[in-house]
């Protein structure tokens, strides 16, 4: 059964002119987006009323095609300067009016490159007191950064077979990094193709880690990959010490250990590293979402040296792993500039300070409406409310559904507010907060002015569905529930 009947499709092709002028609208574009992009995604956001397209009022602020206003707590991280930033946008127009280099750099050295390379090893060792030889490799995401990891682990312990992972990590969607991402519904149809030799354990137990080192056999054992913060299971800190441990054990025992970055890391956390402050100083770190300040994709694997040239290091093994455009011009340049203005502006402190307010806000408005928020969470400028189920239902599938629903209804109710906030892909009750680590203070307080509006308005997640009203309701349910 169809949800949403569109219009038979135009033959005509659309020209570059067509959109920097206008000419295609708001209508035109979602028509677009759900015919010919992920339709049912479109619907959703188009029936909940945020799905844009928006318009730039501010790095940190966005206009809706009613001219309804909200302020960015979105971005998933990967916006640490807003959408647009105006030192970005001038930078980049620099670089193509200015930047003689080729462009395209895979088979030659490359300066833009060669500075970020050193920038990021340069960093981490200062911070860990450790690396000062290693290696990067470029790729154009967080996931793909992550794969890099995988195999440079692999090829570093060729006869090892297993992974050790946490639960509710999130690693990203390629394959990969999905066979170490534990969760059935992302897995879904592909668990027959992914690597089965994954070992999950609870994360923040370390006795557990321990037992799984000596019950498989260390030697058995590719690495150690962990989140330092659980971003997409609704920003869940490990228990003081945990990383500490890991790095311990897996030091003791041999085994390496991967530390995926690509939230926390450069700043977001309040820490450039949170693994290297947590005490944990992994053997690869993985980077992405912040080093191309949301304006192009960069992916980053940093590798000790020794394990880099397992992989890497000889003309038979050279071509083993490769990224057709990881390391151009264009992302070097962008990745160079994002991570001089993050130290520039000591973007650490920032998020500490920033975070410290945002997280006292939060437990003051949690415990004025505990029948809406569960609980709230934060570390740096990552925070998360985690909202009450809209009602309590005997069966798995019954809620999972109303955990879908109270999510997307919470999206609304803040939207309506003025606050776009991110879903969290592991916990679909809790909705995250990423705000831009440069968003000037008063506009980061409105964020929780607004945020405190919303929940004095939805003081219970019924009110949620009692504000929305039925018919909204059922619009809602019939669009993400039937097929298109």
């Amino acid at each position: 059964m169809t949800a949403h009947k569109l219009p038979a499709a135009s033959p005509d092709f659309i020209r570059t002119d067509d959109v920097l002028s206008g000419k295609l609208d708001a209508a035109q574009t979602n028509e677009l987006e759900q015919r010919y992009g992920n339709g049912k995604l479109m619907r959703l956001l188009e029936v909940v009323g945020a799905g844009g397209p928006f318009t730039v009022a501010s790095p940190w602020e966005l206009d809706d095609p009613a001219g309804h206003r909200v302020i960015n707590a979105s971005g998933y991280a990967a916006l640490p300067f807003g959408d647009n930033p105006p030192e970005l946008n001038a930078f980049l127009r620099r670089v193509l009016a200015e930047n003689d280099q080729v462009m395209f750099a895979q088979q030659s050295a490359s300066s833009w490159r060669a500075a970020l390379e050193a920038n990021l090893v340069r960093l981490l060792a200062r911070e860990s007191g450790d690396h000062h030889d290693s290696k990067v490799f470029f790729s154009n995401s967080g996931t793909e950064a992550v794969e890099a990891a995988i195999k440079f682990a692999q090829a570093a312990r060729p006869k090892a077979k297993y992974l050790i992972n946490f639960t509710r990590a999130y690693h990203g969607k390629t394959l990969g990094a999905l066979a170490i991402t534990p969760n059935p519904n992302l897995q879904g149809p592909f668990r027959n193709i992914l690597n089965p030799a994954v070992i999950t354990l609870p994360f923040g137990d370390a006795a557990a880690l321990e037992r799984a080192l000596k019950r498989v056999g260390a030697d058995k054992i590719i690495a150690v990959i962990l989140e330092p913060i659980l971003g997409e299971a609704g920003v869940r800190l490990p228990p003081p010490g945990f990383l500490s441990a890991v790095g311990e054990l897996s030091r003791r025992s041999g085994v390496l250990v991967i530390a995926d970055e690509i939230q926390t890391g450069l700043g977001r956390s309040g820490h450039w590293f949170e693994s290297v402050a947590q005490g944990l100083t992994p053997d690869i770190l993985t980077l992405a979402k912040p080093l191309g300040g949301g304006m192009i994709p960069v992916g980053a694997t940093i590798v000790r040296h020794a394990i880099y040239k397992k992989l890497l290091g000889s003309i038979e093994t050279v071509k083993r792993h490769s990224n057709t455009f990881g390391g151009n011009t264009l992302a070097m340049a962008v990745g160079l500039k994002s991570l001089e203005l993050l130290m520039d502006n000591d973007t650490p402190a920032r998020s500490r300070a920033l975070g410290e307010q945002g997280l006292a806000r939060l437990k003051v408005i949690q415990a004025r409406t505990p029948e809406l928020l569960e609980e709230v969470r934060g570390a740096g400028m990552l925070f998360a409310m985690n909202f009450r189920p809209l009602a309590a239902l005997p069966f798995k599938f019954q809620a999972d559904l109303i955990s879908e629903a109270t999510g997307m209804l919470a999206l609304v109710a803040f939207y309506r507010s003025g606050v776009l906030l991110n879903f969290s892909l592991n916990a679909a009750r809790t909705m995250r907060l990423t705000p831009a680590m440069n968003m000037p203070g008063e506009l980061f307080a409105q964020v929780f002015d607004r945020v405190e509006r919303a929940a004095a308005a939805y003081p219970s997640s019924f009110k949620l569905v009692q504000r929305y009203g039925t018919p909204g309701l059922m619009r809602l349910l019939k669009a993400a529930f039937l097929e298109e």
